[in-house]
């Protein structure tokens, strides 16, 4: 599987992947969200991409007081969104082509940045610089080096990607954003590789 046959995974997978989800005893996430949320303005909007159903992630930011603009290439998950949580906006979008043309107080791409192909995630960076404020946290989780991978989920490969830690940090300096804390194979989130980064204050805005 390449990685632009991950949408159709999802969609095709998308309430078999929100019943394991929600079978889930211990959301592992928290303390990670908790670091982002401590960065990010009180009562800001936070741009969740590859939002999935809104649940656990978007949820738990929800209930912290903070707003959320949800985007996912599935159809079927961002009507799963809505369903959960019709008061905040979902949008049925593409982020790798993604211009909202607003800059919000928080980014986010937990376990959907990570399924792009090296060319596609390199070009994220830009994207991310456009959407997000002066001072406005970004948080991705990554493979822990420079590679391909294929996983399995409902008996069908998967297909993950990750360029090499300093090349990310590269990229993140050269979009204005300052890393505030990265974890490899994090032990306490399940061995998540997590990036937790923020724009720059002074940075200038870009013509």
């Amino acid at each position: 599987m390449s990685s632009d046959r991950v949408i159709d995974f999802y969609e095709r997978g998308a309430r078999d992947w929100v019943g394991d989800r929600g079978r889930e005893k211990l959301f592992i996430e928290n303390a990670w969200l908790d670091r982002f949320c401590a960065l990010a303005k009180s009562g800001g909007t936070i741009l969740d991409l590859g939002c999935g159903p809104g649940k656990p992630m978007a949820a738990y930011l929800i209930a912290q007081g903070f707003d959320v603009l949800g985007v996912d290439s599935s159809p079927t998950m961002i009507a799963l969104a809505r369903g959960n949580f019709p008061d905040r906006q979902w949008l049925v979008a593409d982020m790798r082509t993604l211009a909202l043309g607003r800059r919000l107080d928080g980014v986010l791409a937990w376990d959907s940045f990570f399924h792009l192909n090296h060319d596609d995630q390199r070009r994220m960076f830009p994207i991310f610089r456009d959407h997000a404020a002066h001072g406005a946290p970004l948080m991705f989780t990554s493979g822990p080096q420079h590679g391909e991978a294929m996983g399995n989920l409902y008996g069908e490969p998967i297909y993950h990607a990750s360029l090499a830690p300093d090349d990310y940090r590269s990229l993140l300096a050269a979009n204005g954003f300052a890393v505030a804390a990265e974890r490899m194979e994090d032990p306490d989130c399940g061995g998540h590789s997590v990036w937790l980064a923020r724009r720059r204050q002074e940075v200038e805005e870009r013509a």
